[in-house]
């Protein structure tokens, strides 16, 4: 018996934040829940201040699996849930699941593995959207599409390897104890800054195309355009708060952004050839919407153009309006990597 118990893999806690998440939190906990994971699991679900029916699934949740538990975030902050799920789990390992995200059939048991043959500290995957209607289809195939997202391996897929940061991700519970978790000030790009710091401190982040989610996207424009805008927003706050983070994939929205605006103001008030430039975008958008629609409904396939310019402009603009005030409160709070014992000495 003890030899047998010895044998079983590490215990798993999978922590989940969500805030208005009632159409796809049943799925995304079943997901975790049909996982054939052969060692012990729990499912700890950070509550925000949601306003449709997401508390009143979760509670039937937690009727129906006594693996379910609920931690109150009263901030509604991803972030702050974060922490509040990690610090009311209780195993070796960590897996960050979202709530309108889905893992794969054998998600957790490969990245465990994964975390024992590389020796990371944290590995993740790629971030496969998928749509539900045909707006929804659209903007997955915008997401997925060097056109939408340019090389970004955990959206388009690639080769294992070393990566800056992942996917949500599936951690070792040693290296967010030792960095103290998620830095709440990072409403958006967290992932990204707790990562950094684990690298800082010598730790392995790991990318493999083996682990995959399954992401829903935004349900319309206006939501799209939000998330999108917040992306560019807090990608520069992250640039200014980590100088050589930047790269020209980041740099091309806000530069089409000002080149379409230019163009426009060129092409009303001295020449029409100004509007060059604005034309030649929504050729480029429209040519690249082909090999990306391939397969998909003739309606889904003519929305994609339109999800293409609503993540370009919209996270461009988002960059170019990110506040200094926004970074200089998030460089304030600034958390040091914090060494290991083995990496101190």
């Amino acid at each position: 018996m003890n030899a047998k118990s010895e044998a079983l893999p590490p215990a798993v806690s999978v922590i989940m934040p969500v805030l208005n998440e009632e159409r796809h939190l049943r799925e995304a906990v079943h997901a975790i829940l049909r996982q054939e994971y052969a060692g012990e699991m729990e499912v700890v679900v950070a509550l925000g201040p949601s306003t449709d029916r997401t508390d009143e699934i979760a509670a039937e949740l937690v009727r129906e699996d006594p693996r379910v538990h609920t931690v109150p975030n009263p901030t509604g902050r991803t972030p702050a849930a974060l922490n509040a799920a990690i610090k009311a789990s209780r195993h070796p390992i960590v897996v960050r699941v979202d709530g309108h995200a889905a893992l794969s059939p054998g998600y957790i048991t490969t990245a465990v593995r994964l975390l024992e043959e590389t020796g990371a500290m944290n590995v993740g995957g790629i971030m496969h959207a998928e749509g539900q209607n045909d707006w929804e289809h659209a903007v997955a195939a915008a997401m997925t599409s060097k056109i939408g997202v340019g090389n970004a391996a955990f959206h388009t897929g690639g080769a294992a390897q070393q990566a800056e940061t992942v996917y949500l991700g599936v951690f070792r519970r040693e290296a967010l104890e030792q960095q103290g978790g998620y830095n709440e000030e990072f409403i958006r790009a967290q992932d990204w800054e707790l990562n950094f710091r684990i690298r800082e401190a010598g730790g392995l982040i790991w990318f493999s195309p083996e682990l995959k989610v399954s992401y829903r996207p935004r349900p319309s424009v206006k939501a799209l355009a939000k998330q999108y805008k917040d992306y560019g927003r807090w990608r520069h706050v992250v640039a200014r708060y980590h100088e050589g983070s930047i790269n020209l994939r980041y740099l091309a929205p806000p530069t089409a952004v000002c080149a379409i605006a230019a163009g426009v103001v060129v092409g009303a008030a001295l020449t029409p050839w100004g509007f060059v430039i604005p034309g030649g975008y929504l050729a480029a958008i429209v040519a690249g919407s082909i090999p990306a629609g391939k397969g998909l409904p003739l309606k889904a396939r003519l929305q994609i153009p339109v999800a293409l310019a609503t993540m370009h402009m919209s996270w461009g603009w988002g960059f170019l309006t990110s506040p200094r005030s926004l970074a200089r409160k998030v460089i304030a709070s600034r958390r040091p990597a914090v060494l290991g014992e083995t990496q101190e000495a």
